[in-house]
């Protein structure tokens, strides 16, 4: 009898370095870092440090227990800067995509404080509250966004498959077909012969119009225009105020100089009238003039309501407090109008749906009664 002797299990093979490479780039630049990964960064790093580890021992720590690939190697570099004798604000900003200025500006300023832990914790405040801002506009798109998908997708699969099977027996009668039904006929053939040169053009020309929009010009001209929009220019005054009011609250807080903090701020703004404004408003605080003052002569996008709110923090020596309370009641109102976006939304959803049901009906049903009356 043969000895089966027992193997030893092979040893996993090690990457090539051309693999080790591949990954890297993977991590580095397709690896997603959320703001939820961020938020537990920030806050385990803050608690840390209050507990009294060291900067450096926590950063170790960290970069050890974090999952995610591109935060762990980002939080390893960091720890190699701070250990290197740079601050921790100066290390963040190394990723600036990843820790945007308004977090390392804070934290900066909670350093030269010596107050570094309090900076922590309202960068996390910070992060936190726009997570939850940003949270609830994605949360209120998501209903329409599949309302809408379905209803194209059904669209095509009646006009595609359902649709012709019908329209063969008009053809065979060689009957007198009403308007509406020429029109679905046309639409049928269309896409059934060119509707995949249609779905390419599509194609084209949204990365046509994506390169199109990101000229300066073009993009001022359409983030203008999106605030005279009826409905949704009230909302993107909303969003953009308690982001404005939100941000600079908090960098006033981290006793962070006016004139930088509206410029930081600027940089967060989504709309670009909004963030032309706060610079133009950056420039002129130099000369002296005061923020509300620079801010009244934009009506549009910051109402009364804001010019008056921060004059008063102004004259009472606590722009910030006021700043808080705006941020507190735009998101309030943000919130709001997000959780009933869907029943604001609902009858446009209807209306287009019933104009398209009704033009498939009338156009299938209306030469069903003309062959009929023929026989």
């Amino acid at each position: 009898m043969k000895n089966f002797m027992i193997q030893p299990e092979k040893k996993e093979k090690q990457k090539s370095a051309l693999a080790k490479k591949l990954d890297a780039l993977v991590i580095k630049f397709l690896t997603p870092v959320s703001i939820k990964e961020k938020l537990l960064f920030v806050n385990n790093l803050r608690t840390m440090v209050k507990a009294g580890l060291s900067l450096i021992e926590a950063l170790r720590i960290l970069s050890m227990e974090i999952e995610n690939k591109k935060l762990k190697n980002i939080i390893a570099e960091v720890k190699q800067e701070v250990e290197k004798g740079k601050t921790l604000s100066d290390s963040l900003a190394l990723n600036p995509k990843i820790f945007p200025p308004v977090y390392t500006s804070m934290i900066a300023a909670g350093e030269n404080a010596g107050k570094t832990e309090e900076a922590l914790e309202q960068v996390h405040n910070q992060m936190k509250r726009a997570y939850e801002l940003n949270s609830s506009i994605r949360g209120a798109l998501i209903y329409p966004a599949v309302i809408f998908t379905a209803i194209i997708g059904i669209g095509i699969e009646m006009v595609v498959f359902v649709l012709p099977k019908i329209m063969i027996m008009f053809k065979e009668f060689n009957a007198e077909l009403p308007l509406p039904t020429k029109i679905l006929m046309w639409i049928m053939n269309f896409l059934t012969n060119y509707g995949l040169y249609a779905l390419a053009f599509l194609i084209i020309l949204y990365f046509l119009l994506s390169r199109l929009y990101k000229k300066p010009a073009v993009k001022k001209f359409a983030h203008n225009f999106f605030l005279k929009l009826p409905i949704f220019g009230n909302i993107i005054k909303k969003i953009n105020i308690a982001r404005f009011s939100l941000t600079l609250s908090s960098l006033l807080q981290s006793t962070i100089p006016i004139i930088d903090a509206t410029r930081i701020t600027a940089d967060v703004m989504g709309n670009l009238t909004y963030k032309n404004n706060l610079i133009a408003a950056a420039e002129s605080l130099k000369k002296g003039e005061t923020l509300s003052e620079i801010l009244a002569r934009y009506p549009v996008t910051f109402p009364p309501m804001v010019t008056e709110m921060i004059m008063v923090g102004e004259q009472s020596g606590k722009t910030e407090d006021m700043l808080n309370e705006l941020s507190e009641f735009y998101g309030k109102e943000v919130d709001g109008i997000m959780k009933n976006f869907s029943t604001i939304i609902e009858p446009v959803i209807i209306l287009i749906l019933g104009l398209a049901v009704a033009g498939i009906a009338v156009s299938v049903i209306m030469p069903m009664y003309s062959l009929a009356e023929s026989f």
